[in-house]
């Protein structure tokens, strides 16, 4: 759809297009870096710049100063919670989606249909059973309850794509392997998972980004300060004197959680466009 657009454009509107299109997505980035840079002076400047007149660092250094709080320690939690889910949420979607996508049992497209319709329903409609459910098992205010909770929520999505991965594989290869003495979990190593690694990075790259961002829930089943993950923490970060909000310190936590997944995504965007939109077929 892209190429046909460009070629149905002038050279010129193109690159307008394009210019204009970069300037809507990166101008949020650029209003969040102005506000983490600027001093308390510049923030209640009427009328409002841009870009700060003097800027500093001090919005970077109250992330670490607020009493009751380590943001590092909290930070580290995130990352626990976000690659423990997207690990599981990758292997366990890797074979759902290859024994619904090559075993053909009865009844398998009824409990795709079942998984994806899973999907649809909000955390917020379930919160109070899944709180008590936490609670019976005992994981309660714990990460690896929490954990479970975002491999839960990630997983019909994950497994829409490797279903779909698998699926667009043609099955005269995993065969061929066979044939040459490769058995069934060989084929899947060395011959199926090579395949369809840009559906793996675009599974792994949703749950990422899904955990790492994700708020409500953290908020919710966590309790104790020390489990916080980042997210959370800047809410606490952010408040000021009086009600008031610190938008200087906020917008800095903001572009330290923000980082990771710009990095991450830059570094795996073809993978990511490819499983996105051929289902990984090769």
């Amino acid at each position: 759809m892209i190429s046909d657009i460009r070629r149905s454009l002038p050279r010129a509107a193109w690159w307008t297009l394009n210019v204009a299109l970069t300037v809507l997505f990166l101008s949020p980035l650029v209003v969040m870096a102005s506000m983490a840079l600027k001093s308390s002076g510049d923030q209640g400047h009427i009328p409002p710049t841009l870009l700060p007149s003097h800027p500093t660092w001090a919005n970077f250094r109250k992330l670490t100063s607020v009493q009751g709080l380590n943001i590092f320690h909290n930070l580290l939690n995130s990352i626990m919670v976000s690659v423990s889910a997207t690990l599981l949420v990758v292997l366990l979607a890797s074979m759902a989606g290859y024994g619904i996508a090559r075993t053909k049992f009865p009844g398998a497209g009824i409990v795709f249909f079942v998984a994806l319709a899973s999907f649809m329903i909000p955390f917020q409609a379930i919160l109070t059973p899944l709180y008590m459910l936490l609670k019976n098992m005992g994981l309660n205010d714990s990460l690896v309850g929490l954990t479970l909770v975002y491999v839960t929520f990630n997983l019909p999505f994950a497994l829409f794509i490797m279903r779909n991965a698998f699926a667009s594989v043609p099955q005269t290869l995993e065969e061929a392997a066979r044939v040459d003495g490769c058995g069934t979990i060989r084929a899947i190593v060395q011959i199926m998972v090579p395949i369809v690694k840009p559906g793996l990075i675009t599974a792994g790259l949703m749950a990422f980004f899904n955990t790492w961002n994700e708020f409500f829930a953290a908020l919710i089943l966590i309790t104790s300060q020390e489990k916080f993950t980042l997210p959370v923490t800047l809410t606490m970060v952010a408040s000021g004197s009086f009600g008031q909000i610190d938008w200087g310190s906020l917008q800095a936590g903001v572009a330290l959680t923000i980082i990771p997944c710009i990095v991450i995504y830059l570094l795996l965007q073809r993978y990511y466009v490819s499983g996105m939109l051929s289902g990984a077929l090769k």
